[in-house]
């Protein structure tokens, strides 16, 4: 899945380390619940402003907008402060380069591909081809790369969130989907390169436990990280579709291996008694967690071969326990309808030519316009996705109903018709 707002990991952890850390932890986390319920409030349930006349619009205005150069672009564009603040998630981004080439403004996404080859080369601490799950927005300049952060007035410090600095490999395998879909004949080979890196990193992650595929990565800073040991069925769908693509673009059979190995790992999270994917393993690489999460359902028919009709089933386990208000939500709570999600189920109808169900989603996502011309996450307040925070079990991980540029991105996808996957109209 992509990127949350996780506000439990926002008070995480600074690149210092303080004494009365638990007291400095309570302080900071009910100054971000605070702004956020500030926010959330005053953020009207519906759109004040014309919106773009498309979403392959909007996201061509948010790079006209910046100055020239390479650009990442905020994921949360009307946060004014805290975590989300100018923070640009890997995963907004890469699938908004990814729905700019649907658009037919490869030049626009070419851009934003071009600061994720950059943040490559210019980490302030990694130079093994890893990418970090969010940068700070805007045009990259000389230097390190600069990462998300606040200052906290009640520590007197620059604050990082430990997700945010952490490198996921779903986050890494749609980055490389991004760089490869800007990859051709006109641009050369700097971005399929870039992709062939990233996935020399994450080929580390392959798992022999169970049944093989790629673990979560990294969590948290530098110089030693948390590594993640559960395994997802969303990441190594993602993985799948990038090690595939990378074979075809590169001609070396070891992306195909690899491709397969996480496939295998997808194939085997079916579960015929639930008719649906489990959302992954639990740390131990082997016990199914059995959230029902929307993305896995949809990701492995969107994006494998055969997969849309050998487990067409998903498709109908996700109406009849995920849909909501002409749209779907993340999980079973159906508590509102989450417009990411539901876009990529347009998408997939689209696909298959179930052209009127694509039509009647679509009209959903775009009674979802934030004032901004975007697209609000969700229809909710917040929306739970049945996963809990890292730093708090006792939490929710929810959605928020803020403007989300990864739900603008996949409404342009859906709009278009595009592909993620396979960077074409259709299914591989």
């Amino acid at each position: 899945m992509g990127p949350l707002p996780d506000f439990a990991d926002g008070y995480i952890e600074s690149s210092s380390t303080l004494e009365n850390g638990e007291v400095a932890r309570i302080e900071t986390f009910v100054w971000i619940v605070t702004t956020f319920i500030i926010i959330l409030a005053t953020a009207p349930l519906r759109a004040l402003a014309t919106p773009e006349a498309s979403a392959c619009g909007y996201l061509a205005s948010q790079i006209d907008k910046a100055q020239p150069g390479p650009l990442f672009l905020p994921s949360y564009p009307t946060v004014e402060s805290g975590p989300l603040h100018g923070a640009a998630y890997l995963y907004d981004n890469a699938v908004a380069v990814i729905a700019l080439v649907g658009c037919g403004e490869r030049d626009k996404a070419s851009r934003m591909g071009a600061a994720i080859l950059w943040a490559v080369d210019n980490d302030r601490t990694w130079h093994d081809g890893r990418l970090r799950n969010a940068y700070a927005a805007g045009v990259v300049a000389n230097g390190s790369a600069k990462l998300p952060g606040w200052w906290d007035n009640n520590r007197n410090e620059w604050l990082e969130d430990r997700y945010q600095v952490g490198s996921d490999v779903g986050n890494m395998a749609w980055a490389m989907l991004a760089l490869l879909s800007i990859d051709d004949v006109n641009t050369g080979s700097p971005f399929h390169d870039g992709a062939a890196r990233l996935g020399a990193w994450v080929a580390q992650w392959a798992d022999t436990r169970g049944t093989g595929g790629f673990t979560g990565g990294t969590f948290g800073h530098e110089p030693t990280p948390e590594v993640r040991t559960w395994k997802s069925t969303e990441h190594n769908t993602d993985l799948a579709a990038a090690f595939g693509l990378l074979a075809i673009r590169t001609g070396d059979s070891r992306w195909r291996d690899k491709a397969t190995v996480a496939e295998y790992f997808v194939n085997t999270m079916w579960d015929p008694g639930c008719v649906c994917f489990a959302a992954g393993t639990a740390e131990d690489g082997v016990t199914h967690n059995p959230i029902l999460a929307l993305d896995a359902q949809i990701w492995p028919l969107t994006a494998l071969h055969g997969a849309a009709g050998k487990f067409a089933s998903a498709m109908t386990t996700a109406e009849q326990r995920m849909s909501v208000g002409g749209g779907f939500s993340y999980g079973e709570d159906r508590d509102g309808v989450w417009t990411e999600g539901t876009s990529q189920m347009a998408l997939l109808m689209k696909l298959l030519g179930k052209t009127k169900r694509a039509e009647s989603l679509i009209a959903v996502i775009e009674s979802q316009r934030s004032p901004d011309g975007g697209f609000y996450a969700t229809t909710v307040r917040a929306l739970p996705t049945g996963f809990v925070l890292d730093t708090d079990p006792t939490k929710p991980r929810n959605y928020f109903r803020l403007s989300h540029l990864g739900a603008a991105s996949w409404a342009a996808l859906a709009e278009r018709g595009f592909n993620p996957f396979t960077m074409t109209k259709g299914l591989p």
